[in-house]
């Protein structure tokens, strides 16, 4: 397919409202070709890791579509013209199961395509591959072969003469995806990027973060009671310290009250012992006027002549 021809197709995308025809079998267009979904593990690893991680890149754009291993025909009165990449990621395509992606309905090829290398590739078929995505309008092709000695990973992007290789994928970042690619030549794993700088995890990864995440949080859990417990218990000697001190405040105030009550009787019973003093020394005082009155009274008597009766 020429470069104009797709600019055409992806200038008039079919609208995603369009029939759901992926709903339906078609038996002249089977869903599988026969051929395993991979050859090995760590093939099967890469094309679960790469679509999931698309997948959940674009988790809230209904117009992506993130296939793994789905037979993409390209001629609909030849069934033996369809491929089924590793990966392929469609933009303008409504995000639903399918049988298939049948490229005369969908109105376009995938944009995107990913290959993972498996021990029954050949050159020649790699380069097959290479000319049909070329000629089908794919606008980025990645092939990464993780068992090679130094990772192999290459890339090629359209240009004007089509699909054109990528000088330098260590960095590389899809145009389309937004999805920055490293590919370190020692430790032969491929990392992908999201534009957050979050790296793609294979599901097993994840689940081992997960279980990872939940010790941390049981651990953190544990830690928050203890140190909910040890607010506790310093709230419980707080609040005795406190009472213990509210005692002893109520103590020396009631030991205050009682010395100001004591002093005050004592000082009353000194008044009161006063008072009786000048009271009986008053009358003390009285009756020596009134017995030297009489006295003189009676000296008087005599003088004059006179007993007293």
């Amino acid at each position: 397919m020429s470069t104009a021809r797709h600019d055409r197709r992806e200038s008039s995308p079919i609208p995603l409202l369009d029939p759901p025809f992926w709903d339906a079998y078609d038996p002249n267009f089977p869903d599988s070709d026969g051929r395993p979904m991979a050859d090995n593990q760590t093939q099967y690893k890469w094309m679960v890791t790469i679509a999931e991680g698309l997948d959940d890149l674009y988790r809230d754009r209904l117009d992506v579509l993130v296939a793994c291993d789905l037979l993409w025909y390209f001629d609909p009165d030849d069934r033996r013209r369809c491929c089924a990449p590793d990966v392929f990621v469609a933009f303008g395509r409504p995000k639903a199961p399918r049988h298939s992606y049948k490229e005369w309905l969908e109105g376009h090829a995938p944009q995107v395509v990913f290959e993972i290398h498996s021990p029954s590739n050949t050159p020649a078929e790699m380069g097959r591959k290479l000319r049909l995505y070329d000629g089908r309008g794919v606008e980025e092709y990645y092939y990464y072969f993780p068992e090679e000695a130094a990772g192999q990973f290459d890339g090629w992007r359209r240009g004007p003469g089509g699909l054109e290789p990528i000088a330098s994928t260590d960095g590389w970042t899809s145009p389309r995806l937004g999805v920055t690619f490293e590919a370190p030549p020692v430790d032969n794993a491929l990392v992908l990027r999201r534009p957050d700088g979050e790296a793609f995890q294979h599901v097993q990864d994840i689940m081992k973060d997960r279980r990872a995440m939940r010790r941390l949080a049981r651990v953190e859990r544990r830690r928050r009671r203890a140190e909910q417990g040890l607010r506790e218990e310093a709230e419980s000697r707080r609040a005795e310290s406190e009472r213990l001190a509210r005692d002893e405040r109520l103590r020396r105030e009631e030991s205050d009250r009682l010395r100001e009550e004591s002093d005050r009787l004592r000082e009353e019973a000194v008044r009161a012992a006063d008072d009786e003093r000048r009271r009986r020394e008053a009358a003390e005082a009285e009756a020596r006027r009134a017995r030297d009155r009489a006295e003189r009274m009676a000296a008087r008597l005599r003088e004059m002549g006179l007993e007293e009766d």
